[in-house]
């Protein structure tokens, strides 16, 4: 019997695709959705628009499952990520609307140029535990985007501003835009525009990138639900799987080199971005 001809062949496939993607996302620091939407949108027979809807809310519950902790801890802003996240959660909406009504075969050439240009993002990117800002703009002071953090290894407060908040809120537009389109969670270019353009503290920019990406795939999200994109038997094996390998990748964390893990990411992101590239092109169906 060939298995692949059963629908049921593929949804368990997807949950043991998603669990393991789980474990991986959390000991590379890299968002599931980035990784989900390029692989199941090249390899399983599922047409992209499902699997953007799919891809949006996973990186959906992964963040409202880990937002209110980083608020307890102090490890996010709410008044450097909502700014971004409005900008971010329009220009989402826009992003959606664009992609559902592009041709598919369109949107999986920009879906791999966009993979193969985060593949050398992550690859380039550094990771500035505590940025030089000398002085904060005027922006970010009318804004009162700045605070102080409890910095468990070194048992110090942290107090950080930020500069250059009208440079990162453009950036948030496009960024808001490419999540929305191709369904992805923005955690790979919120991180480096608050850390590397804002100078915000590396877990600071982290913890907040949540809370951008909860309310940009909310919004985002909600168009592809409207239309009709979101697949329940998609999407529901995707988030449970995720969510259990997440808690897998947690506790592994701390034994597996974090720097393997980040190498394997890149690989399957290169090959993923190159997959989908070449089957919107028709040349690798």
């Amino acid at each position: 019997m060939d298995l692949t001809a059963l629908w049921w062949f593929w949804i368990l496939l997807l949950f043991i695709f998603t669990f393991l993607l789980g474990i991986l996302a959390v000991m590379a620091g890299v968002g599931g959705g980035v990784l989900f939407t390029p692989i199941v949108g090249s390899f399983f027979p599922f047409h992209l628009d499902f699997v953007r809807g799919a891809g949006l809310f996973i990186a959906l519950t992964a963040s409202l499952a880990a937002s209110p902790g980083l608020l307890r801890r102090g490890l996010a802003s709410l008044r450097l990520a909502m700014p971004m996240a409005l900008i971010a959660s329009t220009s989402s909406i826009a992003g959606a609307l664009v992609g559902l009504v592009i041709p598919t075969n369109i949107v999986q050439v920009l879906l791999g140029l966009a993979i193969i240009f985060i593949f050398f993002v992550m690859l380039r990117a550094k990771r500035a535990e505590f940025p030089l800002v000398e002085k904060p703009d005027k922006l970010s002071q009318v804004l009162k985007i700045s605070g102080l953090y409890y910095e468990e290894s070194s048992n110090e407060l942290v107090e950080w501003k930020v500069h250059r908040t009208w440079q990162a809120m453009v950036l948030f537009v496009l960024v808001g835009f490419m999540a929305g389109m191709f369904g992805l969670g923005a955690g790979w270019a919120n991180v480096p525009v608050f850390n590397l353009v804002m100078g915000t503290p590396l877990k600071i920019a982290a913890g907040s990138s949540m809370f951008v990406i909860s309310v940009a795939d909310t919004a985002a999200a909600f168009v592809y639900l409207t239309s009709g994109s979101v697949l329940a038997l998609i999407t529901i094996p995707s988030v449970l799987g995720i969510m259990l390998g997440s808690f897998i990748g947690v506790r592994l964390l701390a034994k597996v080199n974090p720097r393997v893990v980040r190498l394997i990411v890149l690989a399957v992101l290169l090959f993923a971005g190159v997959r989908s590239l070449l089957k919107g092109l028709g040349i690798w169906v």
